[in-house]
């Protein structure tokens, strides 16, 4: 007589997602978030969101978070000092990033749908591969992330528009990830100019990546703005001035913007 054979219970995306989300170990968190899209990827992942969301991601007890205002000045960025905090900066926004594409995608996908889904969990595996490769290069400088403070605010962002997916498309990724196609290329030539071409190609691919990510936001709220029947623009330009807490400033990477998906039109009436 043959025994039956046990059923294996399908995992939902959501409880997936929100596993990787507590995880607090840097590297466990990253590869996590890769083995979710993965996982989504390969169709092993239930299209189920039973599983809520956490109110605060899992995080390691290093760094400390300090108010922006708290943290100590980098240092020359020549200095060995200086470097080292800049690319400790860098991972830190690289490891919230990764709750931030998490989150999007488990805690609106039900509402937006698998194409959604699978988008946001891309931008989380890229974002974690930026960290693992932010956090090698700090290593090989003699540092490692959690050695410096970092900035306590980047998650307040998704926590206030966390009731609201066209407020989160709006001020994540089509201003916060949008500021970095702005900053991201003095940045890249401040490090190749100090003969840092390792650090220089990982700007780089990260700078390929955003653009990416900046478009998914745009093409997302443009798919929200048409359900409600409005006009993108305006829905935005609402949505920033409501929940947007700091100001749009000039330079703006208009060349890169636009291949995001951001006219200039767009941002000009709030910057």
């Amino acid at each position: 007589m043959k025994l039956a054979q046990p059923v294996s219970v399908p995992v939902s995306v959501s409880a997936a997602i929100r596993a990787a989300l507590l995880e607090c170990d840097p590297q466990a968190k990253a590869m996590a978030a890769r083995k979710v899209a993965r996982d989504w990827r390969l169709g092993r992942l239930d299209f189920a969101f039973e599983a809520e969301m956490p109110e605060q991601p899992g995080r390691p007890e290093a760094p400390e978070l300090l108010p922006p205002g708290r943290l100590p000045r980098r240092g020359k960025g020549g200095s060995e000092r200086g470097r080292i905090a800049l690319w400790h900066a860098l991972g830190h926004i690289e490891f919230v990033a990764i709750d931030l594409a998490l989150d999007m995608a488990g805690r609106f996908g039900a509402e937006m749908g698998e194409a959604f889904v699978g988008d946001f969990l891309s931008v989380a595996a890229d974002e974690a591969m930026h960290f693992v490769l932010i956090d090698r290069h700090l290593r090989s400088l003699g540092s490692h992330y959690g050695a410096l403070p970092a900035h306590a605010g980047l998650w307040s962002a998704a926590h206030d528009t966390r009731h609201d997916v066209a407020a989160r498309l709006a001020v994540v990724p089509m201003v916060l990830e949008a500021r970095g196609l702005d900053v991201t290329p003095t940045t890249l030539e401040r490090v190749r100019a100090a003969g840092d071409e390792r650090g220089a190609r990982i700007l780089e691919r990260i700078l390929d990546d955003e653009i990416r990510h900046v478009r998914f936001g745009a093409n997302h709220f443009a798919d929200v703005a048409k359900r409600f029947d409005v006009v993108t623009g305006d829905l935005w330009k609402s949505l920033v001035s409501r929940h947007f807490r700091g100001t749009l400033k000039p330079p703006f990477n208009d060349s890169a913007r636009l291949a995001a998906g951001l006219s200039r039109e767009l941002y000009a009436g709030v910057a």
